[in-house]
Order: structure tokens, then C-alpha cells, then sequence
């Protein structure tokens, strides 16, 4: 028993477990003693009148002593006799919670393609006499906040190479060294990243010429060491069909004619098997030495185009020149642009510009001859009327014939009935004399 001051500056006792209640010291005497050795006598005969069945049951569990490896994903305990072990829950910040039930006699539950650097809860129930008891463990990431690799990524190209990047951590020592560790989705195959990339001494990035242990998902663990202080690891879970960035198509042509032009090209080379509604291509047609967006064409051209691609463009036509690039259809990740094709011509034929020019100049000169001759003759029209003649009624509307063959003339004169001669005479005055 000891002595403590409340709030009030009193003095109250405390009773330590195991004191018991507080005994009486001396002899009882008076009418209040004699209460105080009742009240001890009937709880002594209650005490001894209790059965055992009235106390209640705690069933006891013994520890499971669960344990996890982050490398096989793999959650077991310690298996007893006469036990039953309904499920395992595993509780991930972005999943949830994530229910796997164990077979029969086993002890273990395995997990796959989850992310463990923002830590997890593991749960196992235990089935009792009474009720279900779950037993947990916490997984952390240990190591200091911030130490952690950091923009993690990686990309397929060429259908061989990979290249994985990544940033130190923010509060990382200066003697931070990074490790890029690859299993594939079985977690069965374990291979480090053979050739770093590094700045200023610290792994900042892995480049790959051998993908053949790679498999569709694939683990991707990042351990941090230092001397000074425990750094946290960074694990992502990636897809190389998602991941990999498609090279342009290979063997671009065009072929034109009088209208049009076709480009052909084939598929690019992929790291799987792709159809053609799985690709989608993008062409760039540019005329050259012009700075305008209007000399600028970017076609969108699906993959199941059976590879070609007709557009118009009649000749003459300048140069110009295709570009083309390669993109998943889901993904919509573009990868590189193709060297430049080139079809048209700098110079467009120069017969054919010569008789053009030739035509329109011929057209011009021939339009003010026309232009000139009927302007003057409108002049003249105006300026100079024609004088009318007198009409003949006998001849005018037929065609007559001034050529008449004499004997013919003679023979119709013959054959006249009538024949009136009138004779003038001119008569002379002479005036008379004064």
C-alpha cells in the first residue's frame, strides 16, 4: 500500500494487486467491529457455496507464430493439432482486403502480383469451439520515410532491350546504393539487373539485352543500402505488353500515278504475337522547304488496313515526304518516328510546264487578237454606216447570173410581141437678143 496526493492535495491510500482487501489491525471492539467480522464471515460462506461451472470459460489459443516472405509471397504458421484454419486475409491499401483459403492440413496461404511497400496486415482465422479467433501480423516497409527509390518505370524496345529508370529518395543518405532485383510471375526465377546505370556513383537506372526470363507480369524489387541509416524498398508489379514501346514499321514505300499515291509498309517487330487490330499506325506527310502547318498531313490509320494507304495527289506534285510511327491500341503509347520517305519531285517535268505555259500564253494572245479585231470592227460599224442600195424587186432574193451567153440573149429578144422604144430629145433654147 502506498501513499498519493490527488488533485485536491489529499492523502488516499492505493491497494497494489495481490494486497488483497484491507485487513483489520488489533482487536474489534464496539458495535462497528462487530459488522465489519459479520460481513467477513458471510463472503467466506458465499465464497466456499460457488460451483466451478458457474466461472466462466476462456478457452485458451496458442500463437500461431505466423510468419511472411516477401520474396515468395508466402504467409505460414505454426500448424497444431485438432485445429481448423478457415482463411487467410491479407489487407492491401489499394486492393482491399484479399480472402485466400488454405487446403486441408496445410498451414501456409500463398499470394501473387501485390505490391508490399506500403505495407500489409495479414489475418488467419482459426476456427475454435466457440467462435473463429483471428490472429494478425503487420508487414511494414522498415527503413526511413523517403529513402526509397522513387518515378520507377521501365520500357521495351526493339522487341529485345529494356530499360528500367528510377530517382533516389528525397531524404536518402548521400552513400544510398540502389538494386534492381527481377522475378518473374511465378516467383520462381530471380535474376539481378546486370548492367546499372548510374549518376554520381548511385544507381539511378538497369539496362537488359536478354528478356527471355521475362514472362507476362513480371515483379520488380528496388533495395536500398547505406551505412548510416535503413532504406525502404520499392517493388512494382509490371506487364511487358503494356510496357513495351513498338519500333516504327519497316520497309515504307510509295508508289504514285497521275491521282494518287499509295504507302506500304509492314508490321513493326513485337516481343509477342500481335494482331493487326492490336496496332494502330500514325502517318506524318510534310511537303518540304514549307514552314506552314497547311504543308503538315497526321493520318491515324488503323492496324487491320491491310498496310496501305491511298491519298490524292495529282501531278504535277512537289516533293514531299512520309514519316511513319507504330502505337499499341490500349496502351496509346506512341514510339518512335521512321526516317523520312520521299516521293514528288523538286522540279516538277519541265515538258509539261513548258506546254502549259504555252497553252495559257497562246490562250491570252489569241483572247486580245479577238478582243482588238471585234472592238474595230464596232468602230468602224459606228463611224462609216453602210449606204443602202436600191432594192430590186425582180432580182433581189435570188441569185442572179451576169454572165448570159449572147445567141441565148437574141433568141429571147426574138420572141418579144411588144417592143416600146421611147425617144428623148434635147432641145436648146437660145435666149433672144435686146
Amino acid at each position: 500500500m502506498s501513499d498519493n496526493k490527488n488533485s485536491q492535495g489529499r492523502t488516499q491510500k492505493n491497494y497494489h494487486q495481490g494486497d488483497g482487501p484491507p485487513r483489520c489491525l488489533g482487536r474489534p471492539t464496539g458495535p462497528l467491529a462487530t459488522t465489519i467480522l459479520l460481513c467477513l464471515l458471510l463472503d467466506r460462506a458465499s465464497a466456499l457455496t460457488l460451483e466451478p461451472t458457474d466461472l466462466p470459460l476462456v478457452e485458451w489459443v496458442p500463437s500461431l507464430h505466423m510468419k511472411f516472405n516477401p520474396r515468395t509471397m508466402e504467409l505460414s504458421w505454426d500448424c497444431t493439432e485438432n485445429t481448423t484454419y478457415l482463411e487467410c486475409v491479407m489487407i492491401h491499401k489499394e486492393k482491399g482486403e484479399v480472402r485466400k483459403k488454405p487446403k486441408s492440413k496445410e498451414c501456409h496461404c500463398k499470394f501473387r502480383d501485390y505490391c508490399l511497400h506500403g505495407g500489409v496486415m495479414f489475418m488467419v482465422t482459426v476456427n475454435s469451439t466457440q467462435r473463429p479467433i483471428p490472429e494478425k501480423l503487420v508487414y511494414t516497409n522498415p527503413g526511413g520515410q523517403g529513402t526509397a527509390a522513387q518515378n520507377f518505370s521501365c520500357f521495351i524496345y526493339d522487341a529485345t532491350f529494356m530499360n528500367c529508370t528510377w530517382a533516389r529518395g528525397p531524404a536518402a543518405p548521400d552513400d544510398v546504393q540502389y538494386f534492381l532485383y527481377i522475378q518473374d510471375s511465378k516467383r520462381e526465377r530471380e535474376q539481378e539487373c546486370p548492367q546499372y546505370i548510374a549518376d554520381s556513383g548511385t544507381h539511378v537506372g538497369c539496362h537488359l539485352r536478354d528478356l527471355s526470363g521475362l514472362s507476362f507480369h513480371n515483379y520488380f524489387l528496388v533495395n536500398g543500402t547505406s551505412r548510416t541509416s535503413g532504406i525502404q524498398f520499392f517493388d512494382a508489379i509490371l506487364s511487358t505488353k503494356k510496357i513495351e514501346v513498338y519500333s516504327p514499321p519497316g520497309n515504307i514505300s510509295v508508289s504514285c500515278n497521275a491521282s494518287h499515291c499509295l504507302v506500304a509498309w509492314e508490321p513493326p517487330r513485337t516481343r509477342q504475337a500481335l494482331s493487326g487490330r492490336d496496332l494502330q499506325y500514325q502517318l506524318l506527310i510534310r511537303r518540304q522547304n514549307s514552314k506552314e502547318q497547311s504543308g503538315k498531313q497526321l493520318i491515324d490509320v488503323s492496324g487491320d488496313s491491310e498496310n496501305k494507304y491511298h491519298f490524292p495527289s495529282p501531278e504535277p506534285r512537289a516533293k514531299h515526304t512520309v514519316r511513319m510511327r507504330t502505337a499499341d491500341t490500349r496502351a496509346q503509347r506512341w514510339g518512335a518516328w521512321s526516317a523520312p520517305v520521299e516521293f514528288g519531285s523538286m522540279d516538277p517535268t519541265p515538258g509539261l510546264v513548258h506546254v502549259y505555259v504555252l497553252l495559257v500564253l497562246g490562250t491570252l494572245v489569241c483572247a486580245l487578237i479577238l478582243g482588238c479585231l471585234l472592238k474595230r470592227f464596232l468602230a468602224s460599224e459606228t463611224l462609216f454606216p453602210r449606204i443602202p442600195r436600191i432594192k430590186d424587186k425582180w432580182t433581189d432574193g435570188h441569185q442572179t447570173d451576169h454572165q448570159i451567153i449572147w445567141e441565148k440573149f437574141t433568141s429571147d429578144t426574138e420572141k418579144t410581141d411588144h417592143e416600146e422604144i421611147v425617144t428623148v430629145e434635147e432641145i436648146s433654147v437660145v435666149p433672144a437678143s435686146t
